[in-house]
């Protein structure tokens, strides 16, 4: 097997199978926990299935790797803007926790929408300065 950049020992296909499920995960139990009933609180699984699924590709087949780490860091990207929704709320005085539920899954797709973004970027960066033998 090809020497692949890894973070804390994991290799990026890995992450995002974890980041995938991590989404879904979370909006499982914020939407259930809280008892919504808005579709809404559904929007972190919405964008976690596509990079569940593209971290799958990237196990599975391999050879497309690029393509579907690509297209898991633009589902990343989306994440980590539809998170700045939550700065939103501090500014315009509605304040970004009169929906907990709400405000909490905002700043959470904020901030691991970064990371896996960073991290993303990071592979790609790693990969164009080592190419494959």
């Amino acid at each position: 097997m090809s020497q692949q950049f890894t973070f804390l020992n994991i290799e990026m296909s890995r992450w995002t199978v974890i980041y995938g499920l991590w989404l879904i995960a979370w909006a499982t139990t914020v939407s259930l926990a809280s008892g919504s009933t808005s579709i809404t609180s559904w929007i972190p699984a919405m964008l976690g299935a596509p990079i569940l699924v593209m971290g799958g590709l990237c196990i599975t087949l391999p050879a497309r790797r690029k393509v579907w780490m690509h297209i898991a860091v633009l589902f990343g990207l989306v994440a980590f803007l539809g998170g700045l929704d939550f700065f939103r709320g501090l500014f315009m005085g509605s304040g970004a926790f009169a929906n907990p539920a709400a405000g909490a899954s905002k700043l959470m797709l904020f901030v691991t929408g970064a990371f896996y973004v960073v991290i993303c970027v990071r592979s790609f960066i790693w990969a164009r300065a080592n190419p494959p033998a």
